[in-house]
């Protein structure tokens, strides 16, 4: 036993003798690296400092360009100011039933200048779908031109519901893609139609900023806004493949504190610039608002509008008018008013661009292409229309340069609406509450 202890006491000893030596030199090594470890970053902070130091940071104004979001905003807002006449991006949107007559309004607000998305909602049976997609492909002038699509992705919309806003948002997301080359964004429906011609409204147009956004607003008050702000619906059209109304919840939320909540007409005139916010949103604004008219009643009434009127960027730029004819019962019903040949005149005293709402085939269209916009054949003849109208023949077959406009008596009615709605008096009360 004894040989035992003493032969593991030796072994114990000389392990010892090279632990020291080990331990020892492990010691240097890494006092030697975390030494050269210090003299690099050394050098490097203090090479980075000499560098930092020349930067002007005692101008506060120039900080912004080290952020992405000026990036952004610079490039919408300093944008070439456009010299050539305007060009329209316009969405028209139909539910099932609705292709007829959406393709009569596609061809009466048609010119060769201007951008057109067709949506027919999921409501619609593919093979409606499919007779509006052949229609658009048939006609020789649309498949020449090449500015008339229909939304490959047929989406279910809701009425008052965001379903509309989201499908709005993805038709001008498509139209900023495939072309650069237009100016103000329209949305209509197949209920809408024109009270005078392209060539009158780009004419009218061509002598605008293009920085102003036709837009109704006012801010919410009262029983309207709590009724609104505060009540929580859920749009069945997110997550179902059926149309059905909207659903409402027994719970109540607190009133937003960030911005103010607006409203006004669904149909509007937007800027290309104000739409690029809108989709860019730099400043998270818009997706935030968005969110929360996500499960708001009467989001399309609401969304653009409270977007423009709490951005300082935009909030000088919204004129508050849709551009649109539409009668009301009084008190107003949830619906306007259908119109009828018994409503023509004031349609045409109203000065308005557009009007609402039609059946389908309702005599007074026929009036309406006739006496506003000389439409005898498929398009609502301009200057643009070059070819021969003998026997018949559609002056539309031949297209001339259309860059040149042809007003009509409708110009004048438009050009004496725009001298009242720009003027100082009217411009000063927008983005303003309703009393």
């Amino acid at each position: 036993m004894r040989k035992i202890v003493n032969s593991h006491s030796g072994r114990v000893f000389s392990d010892r003798k090279w632990k020291v030596p080990f331990f020892t030199c492990l010691l240097v090594s890494v006092t030697l690296f975390s030494a050269t470890i210090c003299a690099l970053y050394s050098s490097s902070y203090g090479r980075d400092q000499v560098e930092f130091n020349v930067i002007p940071f005692d101008e506060p104004e120039d900080s912004s360009e080290y952020f992405v979001e000026s990036d952004l905003r610079s490039t919408v807002s300093n944008a070439v100011p456009r010299t050539e006449p305007p060009r329209f991006a316009y969405l028209i949107s139909g539910t099932k039933g609705d292709s007829q007559r959406l393709l009569r309004t596609l061809q009466a607000v048609y010119h060769p200048r201007n951008q057109y998305i067709l949506h027919m909602d999921l409501e619609a049976p593919p093979r409606e779908r499919l007779n509006l997609t052949m229609s658009v492909k048939n006609d020789p002038t649309f498949r020449e031109v090449k500015n008339v699509r229909l939304m490959e992705q047929s989406n279910l919309v809701t009425y008052k519901g965001p379903t509309m806003i989201a499908t709005t948002l993805q038709a001008i997301s498509i139209m900023l893609k495939e072309s650069s080359d237009w100016d103000w964004f329209i949305n209509l429906s197949a209920s809408d139609y024109p009270l005078m011609t392209q060539d009158d409204l780009l004419h009218v147009f061509s002598n605008l900023s293009r920085s102003v956004n036709f837009i109704e607003n006012g801010q919410l008050y009262g029983w309207k806004l709590s009724h609104r702000g505060k009540s929580i619906i859920i749009d069945p059209g997110l997550y179902l493949s059926k149309k059905s109304d909207l659903a409402m919840t027994s719970q109540r939320r607190s009133l937003p504190t960030s911005f103010k909540v607006f409203t006004g007409s669904a149909w509007v005139i937007l800027t290309r610039s104000f739409v690029e916010y809108c989709i860019w949103g730099w400043d998270n604004l818009p997706r935030t608002i968005l969110m929360y008219y996500t499960n708001c009643i009467s989001s399309p009434e609401g969304y653009f509008h409270t977007v423009i009127c709490n951005t300082e960027e935009f909030r000088d730029t919204a004129i508050g008018h849709d551009l649109h004819y539409i009668a009301w019962d009084n008190p107003p019903k949830q619906h306007p008013i259908v119109l009828t040949l018994k409503d023509f005149n004031k349609m045409v005293n109203s000065s308005a661009a557009f009007a609402r709402k039609f059946r389908k085939d309702d005599p007074v269209l026929d009036k309406i292409d006739v006496e506003l916009l000389g439409r005898k054949n498929r398009f609502a003849p301009g200057a643009w229309c070059v070819g021969g109208a003998e026997n018949g023949a559609d002056p539309c077959s031949v297209r001339g340069d259309d860059s040149v406009f042809r007003p009509s008596p409708g110009a004048k009615r438009l050009e004496g609406l725009m001298q009242k709605l720009l003027s100082e008096d009217f411009r000063s009360k927008q983005c303003m509450g309703r009393s």
